[in-house]
């Protein structure tokens, strides 16, 4: 049986509250001289001690944000302001990154143009989101004979497609699915094709 903790050694609360802050900040900083950025600041190499007095008296914080810099490269900020716009820029990029899906579109060899074309609208939309496209052609029982047809089916598909995105790699077979993986294409041409003002 383990014998319980009693605070001592490395499950110690007061050692696990030691955590380096992200970037020196302050009294932290401790090389010679620094380059001074940030706004309301002269920018320009100072003494240390210098580009501390500067931070506080515009009541802000030193922080070292190029510490490989020669010398460091440090910005009088708002160090807590700093961390938090820092946090929700994250969030937002996890986000953006999160909102990107693979959006399932199912044939049958044997699907008509009506339906077929309410298909590539959905696949149209779900491209212009930025999210792909996995279009699958489901083949049951004996209409596995029929695997040609899968194919033309799919690259029709593609080439309709072919403004909004771009097939991945040719159909293949997986089971007695036939699959086809479309990528969103990205937006850059058509800010290029707008007309200039």
């Amino acid at each position: 049986m383990a014998l319980p903790n009693r605070g001592g050694g490395r499950f110690n609360p007061r050692f696990q509250r030691q955590v380096e802050p992200e970037h020196r900040i302050n009294e932290r900083i401790r090389v010679p001289q620094v380059r001074l950025v940030g706004d309301n600041v002269t920018v320009g190499i100072y003494p240390t001690q210098e580009a501390l007095r500067i931070a506080q008296s515009l009541e802000l914080d030193l922080v070292e944000i190029s510490p490989n810099a020669d010398p460091p490269v440090c910005k009088a900020i708002d160090y807590k302001k700093f961390l938090y716009e820092k946090k929700k820029k994250e969030k937002e990029m996890k986000a953006n990154a999160k909102q990107s899906e693979v959006k399932e579109i199912r044939f049958t060899p044997s699907t008509d143009d009506h339906d077929f074309d309410f298909k590539a609208k959905h696949a149209e939309s779900f491209l212009k989101e930025g999210n792909k496209v996995k279009a699958y052609v489901q083949f049951k029982g004996r209409a596995i004979m029929f695997q040609d047809r899968g194919q033309l089916l799919l690259l029709k598909f593609a080439e309709r497609l072919q403004e909004f995105g771009a097939l991945e790699a040719m159909p293949k077979m997986e089971g007695k699915r036939m699959l086809a993986m479309f990528a969103p294409k990205t937006a850059k041409k058509k800010k290029e094709d707008a007309p200039k003002a």
